[in-house]
């Protein structure tokens, strides 16, 4: 959501209001009180030209990682084609057809469910290739 200057604005001033309310009933004398709206209201537009900032930078970043989107993988040659980790590699091209197209399907956003209709296996099946793939990754790669 972009930063809303008027409505945080809106804000700061309803608090401020709440805040002076109290410490003048607690007796705090008129000039300590302007000293610190002014201390305060400083640091609100300090906070606001950050949060401003932030969010052009991150306009900017969005647009960036638009522009260099990699294209989707659709095949598993493709998706082997994409793997730049050697050892990662080497153990996807040891697996048989129906685990790499699992996997496939899974990085892509499908289901088990989905997966195990797709390729005519049971979901328990999917599962337990996945994780099998999973656990032998994790001791490779640390």
């Amino acid at each position: 959501m972009a930063y809303n200057k008027a409505r945080e604005e809106r804000k700061w001033r309803i608090w401020k209001e709440a805040e002076e309310k109290q410490l003048r009933s607690l007796g705090v004398s008129e000039g300590d009180i302007e000293k610190l709206r002014v201390h305060d209201w400083a640091i609100f537009n300090s906070d606001r030209r950050y949060y401003e900032k932030l969010q052009d930078a991150g306009t900017y970043l969005e647009e960036v990682a638009e522009d260099t989107a990699q294209p989707e993988v659709k095949t598993v040659e493709e998706f082997l084609d994409s793997i730049e980790n050697a050892v990662l590699y080497q153990e996807l091209h040891q697996l048989d057809k129906l685990t790499l197209q699992a996997l496939l399907m899974r990085t892509q956003g499908f289901s088990v469910t989905e997966i195990s209709v797709e390729l005519s296996l049971n979901k328990e099946v999917i599962y337990k290739r996945l994780n099998r793939f999973k656990k032998k990754i994790k001791k490779l790669l640390g």
